[in-house]
């Protein structure tokens, strides 16, 4: 038989949150903490305080599947302002300089954004650690290193609005995980030779999700004051992020031995050995149980990540 818990301390899944402006990424998780009166939380995709929108939580056991999505490529519109320059390349900074935008026509930005396969320099202001301190921390100290190049995918995807005499307007944009969009918008403003600052930030999809699938923060909170589980209404399945992989679906017996990690044989299951990664349904509640990988010189299907909460047990 199946055992199931159903207490409110044991959601499990993935709330999209519309992140406010003003609010960190942890922010968010310690707002989440006092609404849902959880603490397993995670969140994937960091975003800075004046950037709002898509920010997907995982609540749970779904937790432990944060860093593993096999989809992390983001979608942003971006605003920005030509003829400044500041030390944290947004608005929020000090501006440095003020230069002439003068005759820049709208092909002439789109020219100067870099995109394609491109190697960025990430910005002092940034979490990023170098010899085990993070570049803000020397940035505030008034600090600039060296920093290594990191390959992003960056694609611009539409160029809604442009004001070429305020020089001000907004950028669609899709990039891979650890692009910095402040840094794309900074590195066009300098190909122009006039400056650029990031004015604003929305995320408009991350890990597969999109504003459609987002709450606020208020809409989280007066649910759960009406009733804790309508919050489970609004919880996204953990089997949604991987929705793209190939499936296995095993029979009673197979999920009992790869719930125990027990590898299983590829021929009986009549997989590819070359197919890596799957999503493995078996016949649990819901039958999402994981992720798992094939091993060629095995012949078998091991366990990459168990997903499937351990209060739903085969007995």
């Amino acid at each position: 038989m199946i055992k199931n818990n159903n207490s409110k301390n044991n959601w499990n899944g993935i709330l999209c949150v519309d992140k406010p402006a003003g609010f960190t990424s942890f922010d968010v998780i310690a707002k989440l903490r006092g609404i849902l009166k959880i603490r397993r939380l995670g969140h994937a995709g960091t975003l800075d305080p004046m950037a709002t929108g898509v920010l997907p939580v995982f609540v749970g056991y779904a937790t432990k599947a944060c860093h593993i999505l096999p989809d992390e490529s983001k979608t942003y519109l971006a605003g920005f302002q030509l003829g400044q320059v500041s030390d944290t390349q947004d608005a929020t900074g000090t501006i440095l300089e003020t230069r002439s935008f003068s005759g820049i026509s709208q092909q002439d930005i789109l020219k100067a954004i870099p995109s394609g396969n491109i190697m960025q320099i990430p910005p002092m202001y940034s979490a990023v650690s170098v010899n085990g301190k993070r570049l803000y921390e020397l940035a505030r100290e008034g600090k600039e290193i060296e920093r290594p190049a990191r390959a992003v995918s960056v694609e611009i995807l539409s160029f809604p609005e442009f004001d070429s005499v305020s020089g001000s307007g907004v950028v669609e944009i899709h990039c891979s995980k650890g692009t910095y969009i402040r840094t794309l918008l900074h590195d066009m403003g300098q190909n122009l030779g006039c400056g650029a600052v990031m004015t604003s930030l929305r995320r408009t999809a991350a890990g597969g999700f999109t504003l459609n699938d987002c709450h606020t923060l208020e809409e989280i909170q007066e649910l759960a004051s009406q009733d804790q589980n309508q919050i489970r209404k609004i919880l996204n399945p953990i089997a949604e992020v991987f929705k793209n992989l190939p499936v296995i679906r095993l029979n009673e017996l197979q999920t009992k031995l790869y719930r125990n990690g027990v590898k299983l044989s590829l021929t009986e299951l009549k997989t590819d050995p070359a197919a890596g990664q799957y999503a493995v349904y078996g016949t649990t509640p819901g039958g999402f149980l994981g992720i798992a990988v094939t091993d060629p010189e095995q012949n078998c299907l091991r366990v990459f990540r168990n997903l499937c909460p351990p209060d739903e047990v085969q007995t």
